[in-house]
């Protein structure tokens, strides 16, 4: 128990909580104005102007509910604790039922002091109203289990966006092994070729001094793009894991993603521009990025028929654009995918993009630098 404690004390915020929004000040314009025709329509209220002065009052502390948790909890609790002494009761609006945000925020967006604090203070609160007498048993038993609802809530969806974050971190992972994997057997590819190019340059050096100078110019070329895709390979993470010394696919592989009487949409793939002299990252990390965005498509497209692959390339960039005429309202990236692909076209500086047509289907677009560039 005492381990558990310490664990939940040492609990640090939930990361990065969302500062004041058009929609948080939007939320209160609303509690204020139900709070003020609450106050000015309802006969029933013993202190009208009373419990709508507190509504309004505290109805700013949802802006910083996230940024400030446990103060907003402090202000309204204490607050709302003190007013009863003067006016003999609990504010009696219906819309003060807006403090629920409040500690949910805190266990939502809190660190583990700051909901251990802020808990006690509104249990607190809410034990001391009784011997006052602004509140009976019964209420504030009720209070108390309205309470932990939303404290439980809160833990739910805290823990669910901590997975969702852990998932989205393994899936940039995984793809930047993927990549150094691709990386290390391109390099390799060029060291074997600077090897070869070597040994025939000693052999022939003495009969042919030309041809020599020749083999040299090759492995300068070789060892320059080897060098470049070198310093993309050291920004990515890699297990030690052994590869394959065999260049990985490229554009020209392409095709062979195109199927025309196999189960399933027919795949079209087609090749425009100037394609040669692309550097084999760039030309890989296109083939993957074509070959998930088929997986996908295949998987999730509803009633697809189609998947367009178009590539093309210019002085400057190479540009892949994968589509399906599946229904519009499929939805299909329900997982990773898109984050590993958006991962590998960044690292490479590029840019990945997907999302649903105007008319039906799904699109990736990705852009790649056609000179190897690292993010």
């Amino acid at each position: 128990m005492r381990e558990l404690l310490r664990s939940v004390w040492a609990e640090p915020g939930a990361p990065d909580p969302p500062a004041p929004r058009w929609r948080d000040r939007v939320l209160v314009a609303v509690v204020m104005a139900l709070a003020t025709l609450e106050g000015l329509l309802r006969t029933d209220l013993l202190t009208p102007t009373a419990s709508m002065v507190t509504a309004l009052a505290l109805a700013p502390t949802l802006l910083w509910r996230r940024t400030r948790p446990l103060l907003m909890v402090a202000i309204v609790f204490i607050a709302t604790g003190v007013v009863p002494l003067f006016i003999g009761h609990e504010p009696e609006l219906a819309t003060m039922v807006y403090v629920l945000f409040l500690p949910y925020a805190l266990f939502r967006w809190g660190s583990g002091r700051q909901v251990v604090v802020g808990a006690a203070l509104i249990l607190a609160k809410i034990g001391l109203s009784v011997p006052f007498g602004h509140v009976s048993p019964a209420d504030a038993l009720a209070g108390c289990v309205v309470m932990f609802a939303a404290f439980a809530l809160a833990i739910a969806y805290r823990y669910r966006a901590r997975l969702w974050a852990r998932g989205l971190d393994r899936a940039k992972l995984l793809e930047r092994e993927r990549l150094a994997r691709d990386l290390h057997d391109t390099v390799a590819h060029h060291v074997s070729a600077m090897a070869i190019r070597a040994q025939a340059g000693i052999a022939v050096a003495q009969a042919r001094p030309d041809a020599a100078v020749d083999a040299l110019r090759v492995i300068e070329a070789e060892a320059s793009r080897a060098l470049a895709e070198m310093r993309t390979m050291v920004r990515v993470l890699r297990r030690a894991e052994p590869a394959e010394l065999a260049p990985s696919p490229g554009i020209p592989d392409l095709a062979r993603l195109a199927s025309r009487s196999s189960p399933g949409p027919v795949v079209d793939v087609q090749l425009h521009g100037d394609l040669d002299g692309i550097p084999s990252t760039i030309g890989t990390a296109i083939y993957r990025l074509a070959q998930e965005s088929i997986t996908n498509a295949r998987r999730h497209a509803r009633h697809a028929t189609l998947i367009e692959v178009r590539v093309a390339a210019d002085a400057r960039s190479v540009r892949l654009r994968v589509s399906d005429d599946g229904d519009a309202s499929s939805i299909w990236p329900g997982g990773f995918g898109i984050v590993g692909m958006a991962e590998r076209a960044g690292l490479l500086g590029g840019t990945c993009e997907a999302g649903p047509d105007a008319d039906r289907g799904w699109t990736v677009s990705v852009a790649l630098p056609r000179a190897l560039t690292a993010a």
